[in-house]
């Protein structure tokens, strides 16, 4: 007798695995012969630029996936969102599509059973708390970078899925990109000899903003849109445009983020550990200074230098990029160097990045000659992020990006901000996730959470 996935998903949860998985609402005849059974129903979780540009995107094209539900607490962002997922599948199917169903609170799309999974796109500091609210509710995730405002934050992120079973998937898609896996491959191959240090080249924040208050839009929540961070008065320059989807004022507030050194060092790092094969550890010493805005309502770091010492010898540092220093990163050895980038991709229309280089290249052609059976370490193959975590849903196997890689892939950024705003060496236990010595500092691991937003 033939079972179909729903009915062993649904015997499975009697049995302790806990996936929860509901009927899609969209009939077989609409897309032929992926039965709604055989579908993954997801709702997004915040429908700004980087949703609409590359996460909804990048899961809508596959004939077994479907977007069933949108949550924005920006009443005409959700409806735009609403209009912009049905228009795809009224055109993909050639028939009229009206099969979205619209929140402005998330944890109201959480409590839809028919969704087995969810995207989650919001501002930096709603991460953590989004995606433990989305694992308790026995939902998958896909999240966007970084995992987390604070390192404290992250860890309970990272717990909290590792408990619940479900499956987590970071947004840092160089790891499916070729020339990144290939990179690592090399170095982890010894074709530069032994790997000294590695460069990380960063985009900076301009500063400036208008901090003057402003009337709130209508039909935007903006007291639940601050959540954990402390009530400040509403400017468009400190949430995101009320016309269009360019780039968010928020992401230069470090009430929200760290700015770049978390918003691209999250992918450049995660890479810097993937060559490294630590990837479930960090540094054990920091130092950075960084130039600061003194005026105007955007804070974060402007040009900056950073400095990791590894346990294995190897130095880490971070910079801003220039034309002389291209955003990507420089791999040293003592037999050569690799510097691999994204090239010409971008995950949307307005990535801050203004350098452009080629996506990989060497101090000798021969160094990225094709891997032979002399080069014995092969690493996780993706050609397709959003598809890898799809896939992962699927079989519930681990995906190339998973929690706890991406909670140390943040902590690596922050630790790197906070030694950038004490301006002086740290000394940093990867194990314990604690500063040695040092009381200043580990205050800055946590925040203080604004009620009811608390974890």
């Amino acid at each position: 007798m033939e079972i179909s996935r729903r009915n062993f998903i649904k015997k499975a949860v009697t049995t302790g695995c806990g996936l929860i998985v509901a009927p899609a609402i969209v009939p077989p005849s609409v897309f032929g012969k992926n039965a709604p059974s055989n579908r993954i129903n997801i709702g997004a979780i915040g429908t700004g630029r980087i949703s609409r540009d590359h996460d909804m995107p990048g899961v809508w094209k596959y004939d077994d996936v479907r977007i069933i539900a949108v949550a924005d607490l920006d009443a005409h962002r959700v409806a735009e969102a609403k209009e912009l997922v049905e228009g795809y599948y009224t055109k993909k199917s050639g028939k009229p599509y009206r099969g979205i169903t619209t929140y402005e609170n998330y944890m109201d799309l959480l409590a839809n059973k028919d969704i087995d999974a969810v995207l989650i796109s919001t501002p930096d500091h709603w991460h953590a708390k989004n995606t433990i609210d989305a694992v308790r509710a026995g939902k998958d995730v896909y999240l966007q970078k970084p995992s987390s405002l604070t390192i404290e934050e992250g860890r309970k992120m990272s717990d909290a899925v590792n408990a619940s079973g479900r499956i987590l998937q970071i947004g840092s898609q160089q790891r499916s990109m070729e020339q990144f896996r290939f990179a690592c491959e090399l170095v982890r191959n010894g074709r530069i000899g032994q790997l000294k240090m590695i460069e990380v080249r960063l985009p900076g924040d301009p500063a400036g903003g208008n901090a003057e208050e402003m009337p709130i839009p209508k039909g935007f929540n903006y007291d639940m849109w601050l959540g954990q961070t402390p009530y400040v008065p509403y400017t468009i320059d400190r949430v995101h445009p009320q016309k269009g989807y360019g780039r968010p004022g928020w992401l230069r507030c470090d009430q929200f983020g760290a700015g770049m050194i978390t918003g691209w060092g999250a992918h450049h790092f995660d890479i810097a550990h993937w060559a490294m094969n630590t990837e479930y550890t960090g540094p054990i010493e920091v130092s950075g200074h960084a130039e600061f805005p003194t005026s105007g309502l955007w804070n974060v770091h402007g040009t900056f230098e950073t400095s990791m010492l590894y346990e294995n010898g190897v130095i880490v540092t971070g910079v801003t990029e220039s034309k002389e220093k291209p955003n990507g990163v420089l791999f040293t050895g003592t037999n050569g160097w690799i510097f691999v980038s994204r090239g010409n991709y971008s995950a949307s229309a307005n990535d801050p990045s203004t350098s452009k280089s080629k996506a990989l290249i060497a101090s000798d052609s021969k160094i990225l000659s094709p891997l032979t059976e002399n080069d014995p370490v092969r690493l996780y193959q993706s050609t397709d992020h959003h598809g890898n975590w799809l896939e992962s849903v699927r079989t519930r196997k681990l995906n190339i990006a998973p929690a706890e890689v991406a909670h140390r892939s943040c902590t690596v950024c922050l630790i790197q901000y906070i030694a950038m705003k004490l301006n002086r060496k740290l000394y940093w236990d990867p194990v314990l996730e604690r500063f040695k010595n040092d009381d200043e500092a580990n205050t800055m691991i946590s925040r203080p959470y604004r009620p009811p937003y608390n974890f």
